[in-house]
Formats: structure tokens, C-alpha cells, sequence
């Protein structure tokens, strides 16, 4: 499971957020996250908060729809009460877990209580995280005629024992299926890869990048295995049975995805994620990049509204036994002062392609600017035309980059 949730403050019973947290909330973006905690194993490298069938303890997952409905409607009244304006919804994102364990009627449902809280812009976009095996052509469907607007299937790869390390249950074959109905339902189409998977070498990495690009998704995410801690997998390395992933053939798999992918027609808007075109890349997750505002429903969700964020208690169990008193599942929250605020914003902005304005940098960091196109890590022209854009060296040392913009 999850690792313990961050230290932060209270959150108060009634969930009320602190004065001044509407404050032009009509320049931001307000988007839903909704968690859905359930997943028919555990893989052995994931993080995440979710749950197995063994592992709920008291909560049911044939319960939890109706319990998220309930923290919508609890989420529409406290912004209400907070003096935060209401917005129609920009953008839904349902993610887990494997939210297409539950019915299609449960997913449609509770996007429907979404729309009827606060509305949904006319462009919404509304995406759900899928497995391979766990939809067909009917489920998709059903998706569509609710609402749903956008999938992104859990591919990660097309090598069968490079999914057998990571304990992904899916037949890499039936990835190009499943992206079919999508696309026949009217559905735009994610794949997500990990590469860097103890094991994995170069030609698996690129065979697994050549069955993605053949399938013609709008959208592709390619994340770096990061092993954490108490995670199966990082058991399996410390005991000797897995190696440890390669630093710099991991830094080889990047070069090859960012060449593959812009040889068919991808152009990269983020670090890890590559769309056909501005109509295509993923916009919810766009929005927490450049500090919009969303409210995560769900046990462990985040919440970001202001200045001030938050999040719930993890268990399903616990979860639901708040939901049912009428208490917010709120287990803490903090409230960002203006230093962590800029630091949080270089952080995001620098990882995107439209990237950070120099002139709204300090005097300090801006002076590091220079600097960092003599080293290649940020691409001079943009620079000179105003704005930090990493290279491709860059985006392989984000982190170098923005401690030089931070200390």
C-alpha cells in the first residue's frame, strides 16, 4: 500500500477552507479528480493507494460510487460556504486503482453528479484510466453515451516479460483491440509506458515503443520506473533477485522515445508526455502544472483550491465511515506561503513546454539563466525570447534545473 500521508495541520470537521481561498478563483480553472481505489492485483512496483478484494476491511466496493456522490455533493457545498466562486468543470479525470473495475454505470454515475454540482464546460474533457483487460467494445460505449470523452490505457509494455517483472496482468495483443473500440465508441486514446523495468533492455524498450506508435494513440506518457520503498519490487533488489534499474540506460530509453515518437508525428508538452496536437494532450493534468484548481474525491485523493491543499484519509474503510456521518474525509491540509508557492511554480512550469516566463523570475535565479543555456540544459532562443524551455538534456536533468532556478 501507499506510503503514511504528509504532515500538515488539521483539516476541520465541516471542510471549510480558509478565508480568502476564493480569491480570484475566477482566473483558475477548476477540475475533478476522482479516485477509484480498486485494483484486481497488486503490481509489484506501485505506490499507489489502492486496495485488493483482500485488503478492503469493512468497505465494499459495490458501495463506492454512492459514496463518492456524496463527497461531490459535500465538495459543492463547502466551496459554496468557503466563498469560493463556482465554475463550471473544465476537465474530469477518474483514476486509481483500476476504475474500470467498476460497472460503466458507476463511472457514468458519478460524473454525473459532477455535472449536476457544478456543471461542465462546453469543451470538458473527461478521461478515465483503463486496463487492457478490464473494458470491452460495450463498457467503452456506455462511457461515451455518460459523457466520457477520453481513456488512457495502462500499456506500459509490449514485451510480455517486462510485464510479468512489473505483475501486469494484461496480454500485450490486446492492447491494439481495446484502442480500436475506443476510437469506434468516439473516445481520444492515451497509452501509458514505463520504461527502465529491471530487465529491460534497449530493443525491448523500442519494440514496445514501435507497438504503441502502430496502435496511433492521440496521446502518449512515458514514466521512468522509480522503485518505492515497501513496494514488492524493491524488496525483490534489495534481496538480490531483480537489478536495480540503470541510470543511464534509462537516460538511453528517454532519447530513443523522444526520437520515435517525433519521427511519428508527437511532439513532446511535458516532461513525460507526448501529444499529435495541441487538441490532445491530456488538460487535466495540464491544469495541475500550471496551478489551476480540483477538488480529489476519493480515500487518499488530493485537493488543491487557493492557496491551501488537502487530503483524505486513506482507507476505503475510513473513507467511507466519514462519508456516512457527513464529516469531511479530510485527514490534513496545509496552507503554502509565498516561498513554497514560487518554488512549486518554477518546479511545474519548467517541466512543460510553454515553459517560465524569465521576467517573472527574481533577480537571482534570472542571473542562473545564462548559465544554463552555456550548459545546454534550456534552450537559448526561447530564453533570449523571454521564456525557460528545457532541451532534450534539460528534460533528462529537470531536477539540476530547477535547484539552480530555487537556491
Amino acid at each position: 500500500m501507499a506510503g503514511p500521508l504528509p504532515l500538515g495541520d488539521p483539516a476541520p470537521a465541516d471542510g471549510l477552507l480558509p478565508p480568502g481561498s476564493g480569491r480570484e478563483a475566477h482566473g483558475r480553472d477548476f477540475g475533478v479528480y476522482l479516485h477509484v481505489p480498486f485494483c484486481r492485483v497488486r503490481c509489484g512496483y506501485c505506490d499507489f493507494n489502492t486496495y485488493t478484494s483482500t485488503e478492503l476491511r469493512g468497505a465494499k466496493q459495490s458501495d463506492y460510487a454512492s459514496q463518492a456522490v456524496l463527497e461531490v455533493d459535500l465538495a459543492r457545498s463547502v466551496l459554496e460556504r468557503s466563498g469560493v466562486a463556482a465554475r463550471p468543470v473544465s476537465t474530469v479525470f477518474f483514476g486509481g486503482g483500476t476504475p474500470t473495475l467498476l460497472p460503466a454505470e458507476n463511472l457514468v454515475r458519478m460524473l454525473a453528479s459532477v455535472r449536476d454540482a457544478w456543471g461542465l464546460a462546453d469543451d470538458a474533457e473527461v478521461t478515465t484510466e483503463a486496463n487492457p483487460d478490464s473494458v470491452d467494445a460495450e463498457y467503452l460505449a456506455t462511457l461515451v453515451e455518460g459523457g466520457f470523452t477520453r481513456v488512457s490505457f495502462g500499456m506500459q509494455s509490449a514485451v510480455p516479460h517486462v510485464l510479468r517483472t512489473l505483475d501486469r496482468t494484461h496480454d500485450p495483443e490486446r492492447v491494439p483491440l481495446v484502442v480500436r473500440w475506443a476510437r469506434e465508441a468516439g473516445l481520444q486514446v492515451s497509452l501509458d509506458l514505463i520504461y527502465g523495468t529491471p530487465g529491460e533492455s534497449l530493443a525491448d524498450w523500442s519494440a514496445s515503443l514501435e507497438s504503441a506508435i502502430a496502435c496511433e494513440p492521440d496521446h502518449l506518457s512515458a514514466y521512468a520506473l522509480i522503485i518505492e520503498q515497501g513496494t514488492k519490487l524493491a524488496r525483490q533488489i534489495r534481496s538480490g533477485e531483480v537489478e536495480e534499474p540503470d541510470d543511464d540506460l534509462e537516460a538511453d530509453m528517454y532519447e530513443l522515445a523522444d526520437a520515435r515518437l517525433a519521427a511519428a508525428g508527437y511532439s513532446w508538452y511535458e516532461v513525460s508526455n507526448w501529444s499529435k496536437s495541441d487538441a490532445t494532450v491530456s488538460r487535466h493534468n495540464l491544469a495541475y502544472w500550471l496551478g489551476h484548481d480540483w477538488w480529489g474525491v476519493g480515500p487518499g485523493a488530493h485537493s488543491y483550491v487557493g492557496d491551501t491543499r488537502w487530503w483524505n484519509v486513506k482507507h476505503p474503510a475510513a473513507y467511507a465511515q466519514r462519508i456516512a456521518s457527513g464529516e469531511s474525509p479530510a485527514a490534513g491540509r496545509e496552507t503554502l506561503d509565498a516561498a513554497t508557492r514560487e518554488t512549486e511554480r518554477i518546479l511545474l512550469l519548467t517541466r512543460i513546454r510553454q515553459g517560465l516566463r524569465v521576467d517573472s523570475l527574481a533577480s537571482e535565479p534570472r542571473r542562473e539563466v545564462a548559465g544554463l543555456i552555456a550548459d545546454g540544459l534550456i534552450d537559448g532562443r526561447s530564453a533570449i525570447a523571454g521564456t525557460v524551455v528545457l532541451t532534450l538534456r534539460g528534460r533528462l536533468l529537470a531536477d539540476a534545473v530547477v535547484r539552480r532556478l530555487t537556491s
